[in-house]
């Protein structure tokens, strides 16, 4: 029986330290409803049983309200400086995509190894942390634009509905079901997943049992002694 003890101890310790350098990573800006988006994937995520961390990069514009909200889901909150393009390129930008620059800070937050980014408008429905174990020294993505004609032949283009479009779509929490292209059964019954979610109190975040207080109190059980490492700060 001890070894087993002591191997779930250590898995328990082991597991804890891999997520301290992993974590999904999303962005938020402003003082909008967007902070519904990443409540519902926080939500999400803790619903598939993620191991890792949620880490959101604000603005200084997001209001000490919305902040709050985020930590008080388990959000991991990280203020980052805007950045803003060339003055000389923004005729190449769309005005609503001069903001997505700032996402570029995400690549300064050096406390982890490896982050996965998820749109705040995103949800998840299936446990995705197999993810982190993709090969190393790789940039991962996704396609999520289907304008161009040489996407003809997809279901995406032919619906016309575009992620580099904000006036084609809804977002799940203003779905009203009279927006273009938002009248099919399959985009109603992913908003009502979303609502499902979002709404679910059992997902709300909860602090989580203390690594070191649970290995010890196992390893109690099997009459051997506990002893913490030191910290390396």
């Amino acid at each position: 029986m001890a070894p087993d003890l002591i191997t779930a101890a250590t898995n328990i310790t082991n597991a804890q330290g891999k997520a301290t350098k992993r974590a999904f990573v999303t962005f938020l800006a402003g003082n909008g409803d967007y902070v519904k988006g990443v409540v519902g994937l926080a939500k999400g995520l803790r619903k598939v049983k993620t191991m890792y961390p949620l880490v959101v990069a604000v603005l200084p514009d997001v209001p000490v309200e919305h902040r709050n909200i985020l930590i008080s889901q388990g959000c991991i909150v990280k203020e980052i400086e805007p950045v803003y393009p060339p003055e000389n390129q923004t005729q190449f930008a769309m005005a609503y995509y001069v903001i997505n620059y700032s996402k570029l800070r995400i690549w300064a937050l050096e406390d982890y190894d490896k982050m996965i980014y998820l749109d705040g408008d995103i949800q998840v429905f299936q446990n995705i942390d197999h993810l982190f174990d993709l090969p190393n020294n790789y940039f991962y993505a996704v396609k999520d634009c289907f304008c161009e004609a040489s996407w003809r032949h997809t279901k995406q283009y032919e619906i016309g509905y575009c992620q580099q479009c904000p006036d084609k779509g809804s977002k799940p929490w203003r779905y009203t079901g009279e927006e273009e292209n938002m009248q099919r059964e399959d985009i109603k019954m992913l908003v009502n997943k979303w609502w499902d979610v979002y709404e679910d109190e059992s997902l709300d975040y909860k602090e989580p049992i203390n690594a070191n207080k649970l290995t010890s109190a196992i390893l109690d059980a099997s009459g051997i002694k506990f002893v913490p490492a030191p910290s390396a700060a």
